[in-house]
This record gives structure tokens, sequence and C-alpha cells, in this order.
């Protein structure tokens, strides 16, 4: 191998090795963070914690008979976290804020259907968390649906999908 074509290579290598390490430590808030990059972390944190209640209300669905509480726990944490999501897109969160961020950038340049959108999910979360706190088992698995959709259809226009 040439001299050249080691040095590539070496780069190369370094070069992956850098962007797997910045890729892999996304989940790190840098220090010193400005308060775009904080609220891009707490808002990916947020997800997080929301994905949790719709995995837990769902598993918990799919029991024969499913525990009331754990139902209605899981729906009250999405109801809460879905009041919440239109404060936890500040200008300038987005992937100059967090390299890893879904967020697209028509939650900004379209704010007015973001804004229908995030409603939309708090009008069918609100649903969900009252036929939950009410014990309707029929009920919440009929609204947990509409809940997901709601949630779907905001991620078709304003959540671009990380590969890898």
């Amino acid at each position: 191998m040439s001299k050249g074509a080691a040095m590539a290579v070496a780069l190369g290598i370094g070069a992956a090795i850098a962007a797997g390490g910045a890729f892999a430590h996304d989940d790190v808030m840098p220090k010193n963070a400005s308060a775009a990059t904080k609220a891009a972390y707490a808002r990916h944190e947020n997800f997080e914690t929301l994905g949790k209640a719709f995995k837990g209300l769902n598993d918990e669905l799919r029991k024969g008979s499913p525990d009331k509480a754990v139902l209605a726990t899981n729906a009250r944490t999405i109801n809460t976290l879905a009041t919440g999501l239109p404060t936890w897109f500040p200008r300038g969160s987005g992937v100059q804020a967090r390299p890893m961020s879904e967020a697209r950038n028509e939650i900004w340049t379209d704010a007015a259907g973001f804004t229908s959108a995030a409603a939309n999910l708090r009008a069918e979360a609100g649903k969900l968390n009252t036929v939950a706190a009410a014990g309707d088992i029929d009920a919440v698995k009929a609204q947990a649906r509409q809940t997901f959709l709601a949630c779907k259809g905001c991620h078709e226009k304003f959540r671009q999908e990380k590969k890898g």
C-alpha cells in the first residue's frame, strides 16, 4: 500500500471513529449548553418518557385483565406530556442545537400546522386520560388508537426519522 493510500485509510478510520463517538454520546448534553440545546435534550427526554407511557399502556391493554390503575397512570403521563409538548420546540432547538434531533424545520416554518397537530394530540390525550380515569377498558382501547393516530399525524410532517 502506498504512503498516500495508507494515509487516506487512516484518515477515513479516524473520521469514522470521531463521527461514531459524536453520535454515540449525543445522549449526553454538552457542558455550557445554550438554552436551545438544553431544550433539545429536554425534549428528547420528554419524548422518551412519552414513548414509555404509550408502551406501558399498550402492553397493559394486551393482557387478559388489564390493571386499571396502570392504564390510568400511563394515560395521565401521556396527557401531561401532550399538554406541554408545544413548549418543547423553541426556535433554534433543531439539529443545530442537537445533531441527532428528529425535529423537522417545518415545526418552525409551519408553526400554525404544528400548533394544530399539537392541539389535536392534546385533545385526544385528554380524552384518553378521562376514559382511563373512569376505568372503561373498552373506551381506553378505542381512545388509545385515536391518541396514537394523533401522534402519527404529527410525526408524518414534523419528524424526520434518523437512520442507524
